[in-house]
């Protein structure tokens, strides 16, 4: 609270905040601006009901990312999932295309045009969720057992217009958080997921407390607080590998000789893991969404494959395997111990009681791969919490403390307090040099 009043009389810092909330405000007032096109009325009636019974389950990750703009079908309808989702892509295909790479390897000028590649990117990848969003509503699948009419005048210009409105509400989406990372404080994306995600924490809340009272709703408050404690723990653990750096003569000056490490979290695979694993999970209940409902495929898909009022082994097991294969598939990738041995060897780096060269990378290998297993049986037992509650204490899935919601707000919250307290510090040295 010390460092927040601090912040705040910061004359500086405290311009940063206000310009970051001023566009967090913007962006969650689109929120609640309906899309063109729609009969906003039958909608919230359509969403009212999903929200309270089945429907949109396919869906239920986006909605939470778009802080309930989705089920509303507002003009922030794809919220940031399109840029999140292009950000993904870009960087694995650094793995397969060596241009890519060679951008990433270029520095500053690289990373603009990989920025570059992510808009392009994104803004099709929008175009195409707002044509599958509309293509969903108008054959009534969107809202399962909703039978109102949601698109009164199903022309070709108004399709047009509801396409390019979502698209263009994407657009500034990416603009605002990029200005947010730009010129405000804090990762502009994840602030507006954090923000999101925060403001469907009160209902969520609430609603355990209407259908189960305040003893249940007593023992979440206090079971939430215990795991946000431990997530805490857990999100700032990290492994350091020393590092040291030998004496070495260029020109007439020495350089080297210092000591260092590479530090290496528990949780070095972030949340990605458990988006991946969602969206796959996501696949076969909207096959099954087109297929005929007395099928039995579809039947089954529905009782084993899907989160909705019941709980099912076979999803949770499906869904614990597929977080843990992502975690290491993610890290393998993110984390180049062979370009970080490289990088070592070039400048006189050497871990101690380790050869430089194939022995540092095989070591660095080793180290991640323990160290990753730990952090893929954190995600999974985080992920699991909302299945439990849905088991034991018959709530939504849409349960607030677990899962992506918890490690998002977290992770988000820790990073943005850092970048803060640095700030203040770089003001405070700034004072002491005067």
């Amino acid at each position: 609270m010390n460092s927040f009043v601090r912040a705040l009389r910061t004359p500086e810092l405290r311009a940063k905040i206000l310009f970051t909330l001023g566009l967090i405000a913007v962006y969650r007032l689109g929120v609640f601006i309906p899309t063109p096109g729609f009969d906003a009325t039958n909608v919230m009636m359509c969403a009212d009901q999903a929200a309270s019974g089945q429907g949109a389950n396919v869906l239920g990750m986006v909605n939470m990312f778009s802080g309930g703009a989705l089920l509303q079908l507002s003009i922030f309808s794809l919220g940031v999932m399109p840029y999140i989702t292009a950000s993904i892509i870009v960087q694995l295909l650094r793995v397969v295309i060596p241009r890519f790479e060679a951008l990433h390897k270029e520095g500053a000028s690289g990373t603009a045009k990989l920025t570059q590649y992510t808009r392009y990117l994104t803004i099709g990848l929008g175009v195409l969720q707002a044509t599958t969003i509309i293509t969903l509503v108008r054959s009534g699948n969107f809202f399962v057992g909703c039978t109102l009419e949601l698109v009164p005048d199903q022309s070709i210009p108004t399709l047009l217009l509801m396409v390019m409105t979502m698209t263009v509400g994407t657009v500034l989406i990416m603009f605002m958080g990029e200005m947010i990372t730009e010129r405000g404080v804090g990762n502009g994306m994840s602030l507006m997921i954090f923000s999101s995600i925060a403001a469907s924490f009160p209902s969520a809340f609430g609603q355990v407390w209407q259908l189960k009272g305040w003893i249940t709703f007593s023992l979440v408050m206090l079971v939430g607080l215990l795991i946000m404690v431990g997530m805490v723990f857990v999100e700032q653990s990290q492994r350091r590998i020393p590092v040291q750096y030998a004496k070495r003569m260029v020109g007439r000056r020495m350089y080297g000789g210092t000591s260092t490490y590479i530090p290496i979290k528990v949780n070095q695979a972030g949340v990605i893991p458990v988006i991946f694993a969602s969206s796959i999970l996501a696949l076969p209940q909207m096959a099954a969404s087109f297929g005929d409902p007395s099928a039995g495929w579809v039947q089954w898909i529905n009782s084993h494959l899907v989160l909705g009022q019941s709980f099912s082994w076979i999803y949770a097991v499906v869904y614990v395997a597929l977080i843990v294969f992502f975690a290491f598939f993610y890290v393998s990738i993110t984390f180049n111990a062979e370009e970080i041995a490289d990088n070592m060897k070039k400048y006189g780096g050497f871990v101690p009681n380790v050869r430089a060269g194939r022995p540092t990378e095989r070591y660095l290998r080793y180290v991640i791969n323990r160290i990753q297993s730990g952090g893929a049986v954190y995600l999974a037992v985080i992920c699991l919490i909302p299945l439990v509650a849905l088991f034991y204490l018959g709530t939504s899935q849409d349960f607030p403390l677990g899962g992506v919601s918890l490690l998002i707000v977290i992770g988000v919250g820790l990073d943005t307090v850092k970048q803060i307290d640095a700030k203040l510090q770089q003001h405070h040295y700034e004072g002491i040099l005067r």
